[in-house]
């Protein structure tokens, strides 16, 4: 499970590096999709440590790349205090 967690960390880690990384030159299409690889990559995380994962995300009223951004970043929000409270259950 140990092992489990730090490649966990690590995937998370290299993601939210190469989201940063890359934040001030991308263009809106670029950050959306960021910002959806980012829930992604948690969920699959999360769902590899046996968690139930609801990575769905409702664009309704999501009219600019800036509101997407925000609902993807709110879920990213989410699902990574999930994945805390998870590791925080798991090393106890």
């Amino acid at each position: 499970m140990k092992t489990l967690n730090k490649a966990a960390l690590a995937i998370l880690a290299a993601t939210v590096m190469t989201t940063s990384a890359f934040a001030s030159t991308e263009g809106a299409t670029e950050r959306v999709q960021s910002a959806k690889g980012s829930v992604e990559a948690l969920s699959v995380t999360l769902e590899n440590m046996g968690a139930d994962v609801d990575a769905s995300v409702d664009m309704n009223g999501a009219y600019t790349a800036d509101q997407k951004v925000s609902i993807y970043n709110a879920k990213h929000d989410e699902l990574q205090a999930q994945f805390d409270a998870l590791r925080a259950q798991s090393a106890e």
